[in-house]
């Protein structure tokens, strides 16, 4: 290894260093599920929406609070129901009869951190609402547009066993969600911790903030200069098009794809594998940072057929084919 890339590593591990306090802060409430904390973090660096599925009990609202409570950012929660109205998401104006004038109530959109619990029980209208802050990092009340505080980040939990009084995302705006984690019971360990820890009826843990939106802005730019090669960007290419025209690639799966990914993929991917690579000290990006948070990025974006649906075949089987297949450089 050349003097220049250990220099360039130690760079990168010195800034990294600066997530320590954090991981020790949620340490203190969140046992285990360390895929979902490590993603976390990961859509904290990128700016990625995330997606967060799973059964009742697994700490999904818990873990996005507790990182929320580690930073000097503001935090904001919305239960999403089916009476849910557009205006209780962004605001809405207030009419003045003294002044005859109209003055803006902004709503629970405009903080640093939004949690969507459950936001497949609300209807479109308010799906749509959301859509223009994920996307634009704005938000249109009447006449006016108004910019949202940076970092702006939705974190949107949905419970995939019931399914009454609950509506399909649409489409388009699941693709802005960078990445879509699908959660799994603890193990019999972790749940003994969890048993010794939470069972109190009044817990005593407290979650300190550690970071501030300006470390948080200068781990961003430290991302941007992780080194992308020429090879790998080709990688990351071949994936997404291996999920448009899997024929090209030796894949005979074509008639259990419906749609591939969007080129929103592509963007979501690279910026993934550096964010992985930074997490794990180094300055540039491997293959397997690609593998690695290939799943998460890529699993809502593959639409599989009704005869796939039919056969029991999922998104995640056809993507481990898709990553079995196509070269590694």
């Amino acid at each position: 290894m050349s003097d220049a890339l250990e220099e360039r590593n130690r760079l990168v591990q010195g800034v990294r260093a600066r997530l320590e306090p954090l991981h020790t802060q949620i340490a203190r409430v969140i046992i285990g599920q360390r895929t979902l904390l490590d993603r976390l973090m990961l859509g904290l660096l990128t700016g990625g929406h995330m997606l967060i599925e799973g059964v009742p009990g697994l700490a999904k609202t818990l873990a996005v609070r507790t990182l929320a409570q580690g930073l000097h950012l503001t935090f904001r929660r919305i239960q999403f129901t089916p009476d849910l109205l557009p205006a209780d998401v962004v605001g809405t104006q207030i009419y003045n009869p003294r002044t005859g004038e109209f003055s803006v109530k902004k709503g629970p959109v405009f903080a640093n951190f939004l949690l969507a619990d459950e936001i497949n029980r609300a209807p479109a209208k308010v799906q749509s609402a959301l859509l223009e802050a994920m996307q634009e990092k704005q938000v249109t009340i009447g006449d006016h547009t108004y910019s949202l505080e940076q970092p702006f980040i939705v974190l949107a939990t949905q419970n995939p066993i019931e399914q009454e009084g609950t509506y399909p995302l649409p489409e388009a705006q699941v693709d802005r969600f960078m990445l879509k984690l699908q959660l799994g019971y603890p193990s019999k360990e972790e749940e003994l911790a969890i048993l010794d820890r939470m069972a109190l009826i009044e817990p005593d843990v407290n979650v300190e903030p550690v970071l501030s939106a300006d470390d948080i802005f200068a781990m961003r730019k430290t991302i941007d200069t992780i080194y992308l090669d020429d090879k790998v960007k080709r990688y990351i290419v071949d994936i997404v098009h291996a999920t448009r025209k899997p024929r090209d690639y030796g894949l005979a799966i074509d008639s259990h794809i419906q749609y591939g990914a969007s080129p929103r993929a592509t963007i979501f991917l690279t910026r993934g594998a550096k964010a992985q690579a930074f997490l794990e000290g180094r300055s540039y990006v491997t293959p397997q940072d690609v593998k690695t948070i290939g799943y998460d990025v890529l699993r809502h974006r593959v639409t599989v057929t009704y005869e796939a649906e039919a056969e029991e075949i999922t998104a995640e089987h056809l993507l481990k084919k898709v990553f079995d297949q196509v070269k590694v450089p």
